[in-house]
């Protein structure tokens, strides 16, 4: 905001009246962050007519407007002393701050002693923590004071008042601009005391440890609480409903509802499902406090008028925010109890340890088992309202040494209209006072609670369950892309997106959305903007990509707070519109940030319910969106901007992520298993075959497995083996890629590093000690890679891609050398001879030894180990049920795909895509006939 000096403005004030023109000069106060939450401050002066003219546009962006008498210029004049003595703050922090550093005290310890004596001010509490963590993003730029304190010393030369204090000040703060810290926070004036001392003021706390702290408490209460929990909530007809500030309060919940609408018809369709609790979000974080006060009192006037419609209902409000004593406190608390007309006890719930993924320290720990820490930020946190006096506690003592009773009896014994700070230190504290305020409610007592994420589950008896994966979901299977949207601008979520590209950036799709044609260029470039972004997103959605969206990280302010609070609008909204645009139905949808997460769920995805589920990692809420919204049952991660490490957002995003394969070889053998069928394996040798394959599985929604014979591999070495690969990863049924009779080393090496799932070592033509030897060394390599590994024992007569082997070289397996086999190779299927033989069988038909593969199942379920039997084709449904019922999870299919591959091109055909297209449809006849013998068709 531009600051003039008072006699310039009433100078000014002179010309334009001359010229029929009215002026009101408003300076504001607050920076950017209070211009961003619509609570600034306003000094306006000048003409009763001019004020009236601009009156409801001042009280609009305001939450506190002063008008100051005494004509045009006034206001600067209080703008000027406001200035004065915010600078000569910030200057006199930084001294004292860098006074304590040269005396060789802990800065971080003499800020906390400082913030709670007499010599603190806001500024020094608002500006010294910046110092302290060595952080000087500009919220309000060092160069404001140059030109703010250099009116006040101008003014005060021409008044003639010596301001030698405000003097000096303006000459540190114009050392640091001159040093090139001017567009830094202002806090940064501290480096002009760190170069001249070579002191640094950034401090850090001693180390706590968490056990120190927590064993310094009593003994927990001995008993769970809860299943009394349980039974009490049976008999506790209220409904807890959750006033949530943003939508990251649901972090510790699972199956509960959350409204993003809060009309009397939803209010009542809700109440009288008669839920243990749900949650209706207000997003008013993002609000003033008397835009929030309003918000509360719609939202508790519905409620209110929901429950007289609906028998025997009742209900608990509680007030969530992310943490118990910041957000609109105490407002939105009186707006309830005015709405309600209950003068209520309010219960205040101070959570000191991490529950169930929400932050916490061991600072955490000492306010929350210090009821004269939390009683002194409650005085200041109302400005003394609720003074000390009137505050009762529940102490860890009572929680830990008299149980849930006591608990009730000190709750029904207090004072209406009285606050309670309960302070809990662990998950077993929260249960044994949940257990306390149920008994107390059903003694007839109304609380109004204030609280943070983790009370709520508790409240409830909600039993924490592991995260929620895709497969959870039923959606493991789906190939789609997932979309993530990151608004956010902390300084942690900056890191983890850094941290998010650097792991996924191999399969991630990355739009980044430039701020400056968003919020800067014409209304053209912001189309233009908005409309790349998202077209490309629906183009890698549709190509099952996993896509970011983020805000290009450079953060962008205005001039004035009020063209900083247009940008914010500008770059949230166009998030908002991009999201909209997006027809593609996401596998998934991650929203990064508490107030992005809430637009895209409102407006961009007009959720009006949604359902969740549970947590995509500690803290990290999982949705599911209601029928109403564009993209119904989607799973929405609402991840909120400070929650988790640095590597937090790359693992949801890895965990979540379209898997390059739906399945692998061993999990698809093991289904077979269970589900009393087998899979397929089809030799492929081109393109063609590939897609056979897969169009058959997919039509036939079975499981399959592309082969590749060395010979084939000889052929069409790498390109082959990528069509397969990316054959297999397109699917929309789990293939996987196996690479049969590696019958040297070398190939078998190679091998390892093509991209095959599984490969098979072909040594049946070497002696049983041989075997084993050569079997275990590839089975080794092979596992280290995750690889299933396949082998021979015994040995197929027949014809394979040129091979044969003669009827006096084949053998059949032995039980007794399988299991030595087993056990010194360490394999993981077992392709048996049992009479089986690769190519044609004789006119007389297959002779299968089933009494042998029934022996070689008792054997290979002993040992963990799928049978797999070889020259499938041409054996009888009645064979191949006979062998399914006796172990065998794969069957070899070669002979008859490329027969009818062969077939095929005996037909002239006018084009060579006509050629291709009629021996894809021969070989994908043949393959869908065997998924259906194989009995894996509707197994996918």
């Amino acid at each position: 905001m531009l600051h003039f000096s008072q006699y310039f403005l009433t100078q000014k004030n002179a010309n334009v009246v001359g010229r029929g023109l009215k002026l009101v000069d408003a300076p504001v106060s607050g920076g950017v962050k209070r211009a961003s939450e619509g609570t600034l401050t306003i000094m306006a002066s000048g003409t009763d007519e001019a004020l009236t003219c601009t009156g409801s546009v001042l009280s609009a962006l305001s939450e506190k407007l002063y008008v100051i008498r005494g004509g045009c210029g006034a206001g600067s004049g209080v703008k000027m002393i406001n200035q004065l003595l915010a600078g000569v703050h910030i200057a006199s922090g930084a001294e004292a701050m860098a006074l304590g550093a040269r005396l060789g005290l802990n800065t971080r310890m003499l800020f906390d002693f400082v913030k709670n004596s007499g010599g603190t001010s806001w500024m020094f509490e608002n500006r010294v923590p910046h110092m302290l963590d060595n952080d000087y993003t500009p919220y309000s730029a060092l160069d404001i004071f140059v030109k703010d304190l250099g009116i006040v010393t101008r003014e005060s030369s021409s008044l003639k008042v010596p301001l030698h204090i405000a003097t000096v000040a303006h000459q540190l703060f114009l050392a640091g601009s001159a040093a090139g810290w001017g567009r830094q926070d202002d806090a940064g004036v501290v480096k002009v005391y760190e170069t001249l001392t070579g002191v640094k003021v950034e401090g850090k706390l001693p180390v706590l440890k968490k056990e120190v702290v927590l064993q310094s408490l009593p003994p927990e209460w001995p008993l769970d609480p809860i299943d009394d929990i349980h039974r009490l909530n049976q008999s506790n007809s209220k409904t807890l409903v959750v006033l949530d500030d943003d939508p990251t309060g649901t972090q510790t919940v699972h199956d509960i509802e959350v409204l993003t609408e809060w009309s009397v018809e939803s209010l009542v369709e809700k109440l009288r499902k008669k839920p243990k609790c749900f949650f209706i979000l207000t997003n008013s974080r993002s609000l003033s406090s008397e835009k929030a006060s309003a918000l509360i009192k719609d939202i508790c006037g519905n409620l209110s008028v929901a429950a007289k419609s609906v028998e025997n209902i009742d209900y608990t409000v509680v007030l969530r925010g992310d943490s118990t004593l910041r957000g609109h406190f105490p407002e939105e608390a009186d707006a309830e109890a005015v709405i309600q007309s209950k003068i209520y006890t309010m219960l205040l719930i101070l959570i000191g340890l991490s529950l169930q993924g929400t932050q916490s320290s061991p600072e955490m720990l000492l306010l929350a088992t210090n009821l004269q820490t939390s009683v002194s930020g409650l005085r200041r946190k109302t400005r003394g309202r609720i003074p000390a006096s009137s505050v009762s506690s529940i102490s860890i003592n009572l929680l830990r040494e008299g149980g849930p009773d006591a608990v009730c009896d000190t709750l029904c014994n207090l004072q209406k209209g009285s606050t309670c700070i309960v302070n809990a230190a662990s998950e077993r504290d929260m249960a044994v006072f949940s257990a306390g305020m149920i008994q107390a409610e059903l003694r007839g007592k109304s609380f109004l609670c204030r609280t943070a994420a983790s009370f709520v589950s508790t409240r409830i008896g909600i039993i924490p369950k592991a995260p929620i994966l895709p497969k959870d979901l039923g959606i493991n299977k789906e190939r789609k892309g997932g979309l993530i949207v990151v608004g956010s601008y902390v300084p942690k979520t900056t890191k983890q997106v850094e941290e998010l590209k650097l792991q996924c950036g191999h399969f991630l799709k990355k739009l980044e959305v430039y701020v400056d044609k968003l919020a800067m260029k014409s209304l053209e470039e912001r189309e233009e903007e908005i409309n790349r972004v998202a077209e490309m997103a629906n183009l890698f959605l549709g190509a099952s990509k996993d896509t970011l969206i983020m805000t290009s990280r450079e953060l962008i302010t205005g001039k004035t707070a009020c063209e900083s609070l247009e940008i914010n609008f500008k770059v949230s909204s166009a998030l908002v519109e991009i999201v909209r645009r997006i027809s593609t139905r996401p596998r998934y949808i991650l929203a990064k940030g508490g107030i992005t997460s809430s637009d895209l769920a409102t407006k961009a995805l007009e959720a009006k319910c949604a359902k969740v589920v549970g947590q995509a990692l500690a803290g990290i809420p999982l949705w599911q969106l209601g029928p109403e919204s564009r993209h119904p049952g989607v799973p929405y991660i609402v991840f909120p901007g400070n929650v988790g490490d640095s590597k937090a957002l790359a693992d949801v995003v890895k965990s979540w992520a379209l898997p390059s394969r739906l399945s692998s070889t061993k999990e698809l053998l093991l289904n077979a298993e269970r589900g009393g069928y087998a899979v397929g394996a089809f030799n492929v040798y081109n393109m063609e075959g590939a897609e056979a394959v897969v169009a058959a599985a997919e039509e036939e929604n079975s499981p399959a497995i592309l082969q590749i014979h060395p010979s084939a591999l000889k052929q069409g070495g790498i390109p082959l083996v990528a069509c397969c690969v990316s054959a297999a990863e397109k699917a929309n049924v789990p293939i996987t890629v196996h690479f049969d009779h590696g019958t040297s080393k070398q190939e078998l090496v190679e091998a390892l590093d093509l991209g095959f799932d599984s490969l098979m070592v072909d040594g049946s033509h070497l002696s049983l000690k041989d075997n084993i030897a050569y079997t275990k060394y590839i089975s080794l390599l092979a596992h280290s890679k995750n690889m299933l590994v396949e082998a021979e024992l015994g040995r197929l007569s027949g014809t394979e891609d040129d091979l044969t082997v003669e009827d006096y070289e084949a053998r059949l397996t032995d039980v007794n050398q399988a299991e030595e086999f087993i056990d010194e190779t360490g394999i993981d299927a077992l392709a048996v001879c049992i009479g089986n033989v690769h190519g044609k069988y004789p006119a007389s038909g297959p002779n299968l030894r089933l009494d042998l593969l029934k022996d070689l199942h008792a054997l290979s379920s002993k040992k963990g180990v799928f049978l797999v039997l070889h020259g499938a084709s041409g054996l009888s449904e009645e064979l191949i049920k006979a062998s399914i019922q006796r172990g065998v999870t794969k069957f070899n299919v070669n002979t008859e795909v490329r027969k009818a591959y062969m077939n095929s091109l005996s037909n002239p055909k006018q084009d060579l895509v006509h050629v291709m297209a009629s021996a894809k449809e021969a070989m994908k006849a043949v393959v869908a006939e065997k998924m259906r013998l194989f009995g894996s068709s509707g197994k996918a």
